[in-house]
């Protein structure tokens, strides 16, 4: 009961202090005169990764390594399985251009490059610090290109995203950033809780710290791109929720991974992942496949993607 509890206050606390953090955030950044184009590509992008950061992090921290390196595998396959083909599922997408140009190939990348950095069994600070200058590369490249593509349209489309996220459009630039403070403390208690709940779960279930952070603490802390995905979904703007997967998937290796590592080198024998990398490449040549074919993915090809992660959980439920 005490496990639940704490689960379930730590993710509603993970939940609400990045909803928090991302407002307040955005917010000052407009008071600032940051353009909304900056602010969807850096904070919003940086913003919903926060949950899995904190609780690798705490993970981490304490000597937790299956844990915090779990999460961001099972996170990158609830992405792709799970929050991917429910979007479909809700509406059918068209593929952007822009998308299979820049991110899909580094994701890709990205996706190969998680074994290799866990080949010897440990995510050591030089490795973190190496993924961290790969997040930092990305995002300026990214802001780059943005800017430079910025055409009328977009710069609307983006300025709506940060109305979208609730940022308080009329507060001074303290209480915006009381705001942020706020939801970055909400974060750290939360992700204190959730741990400690996953680590209890564990035990009274007799399961291990990997499944458990493969599957109840990679969709818990996944939850700001599930309501994200959804609500994009069911005001058809289907696209945003690929772009916000993808990019979701490459800032999970290069920011999360690389922050937890920079915080305590992880441990975790590559053995002991072969299955859920298995899955993890599997989902990611799908949607590669999917992407690359510059069409509409149905709902068919969604529900293959839920498919795919129910078979997933099943293979963890066998123990396999």
């Amino acid at each position: 009961m005490l496990a639940a509890t704490e689960l379930l206050i730590g993710l509603l606390l993970l939940y609400f202090g990045a909803e928090w953090f991302i407002k307040g955030a955005a917010g000052l950044g407009h008071r600032l005169g940051v353009r909304p184009l900056v602010i969807g590509l850096t904070v919003v992008a940086y913003g919903t990764s926060m949950p899995e950061l904190v609780v690798s992090g705490v993970a981490a921290l304490e000597g937790r390594g299956a844990m915090a390196v779990a999460n961001i595998i099972g996170s990158n396959i609830a992405n792709l399985g799970l929050i991917l083909g429910i979007t479909v599922v809700i509406s059918p997408l068209a593929v952007s251009g822009t998308l299979i140009r820049r991110e899909l190939p580094l994701l890709v990348l990205v996706t190969v490059v998680l074994p290799v950095v866990l080949y010897d069994g440990r995510v050591t600070r030089l490795d973190a610090l190496l993924l961290l200058g790969g997040a930092l590369l990305f995002t300026i490249a990214t802001l780059r290109s943005g800017l430079e593509r910025e055409t009328e349209e977009v710069a609307a489309l983006m300025e709506s995203d940060v109305e979208a996220i609730g940022a308080p459009r009329g507060a001074g630039k303290l209480p915006l950033a009381a705001i942020a403070l706020t939801g970055l403390v909400l974060l750290l208690f939360g992700g204190r809780l959730f741990v400690a709940g996953a680590a209890s779960l564990a035990v009274l279930l007799g399961m291990s710290e990997r499944v458990v952070g493969l599957t109840v603490v990679a969709v818990g802390t996944s939850m700001p791109e599930l309501a994200a995905s959804v609500v994009a979904a069911l005001r058809n703007h289907a696209s945003i929720a690929l772009g916000n997967v993808i990019g979701s998937n490459i800032f999970n290796v290069l920011f999360v991974l690389g922050g937890a590592g920079a915080l305590r080198t992880l441990e975790h024998p590559l053995a002991g992942l072969r299955s859920e990398l298995v899955v993890l490449f599997a989902l990611t040549a799908y949607t590669a496949l999917l992407v690359r074919s510059r069409r509409t993915i149905t709902r068919l090809e969604g529900a293959v993607l839920l498919l795919a992660y129910a078979a997933f959980l099943a293979l963890l439920a066998a123990g396999r």
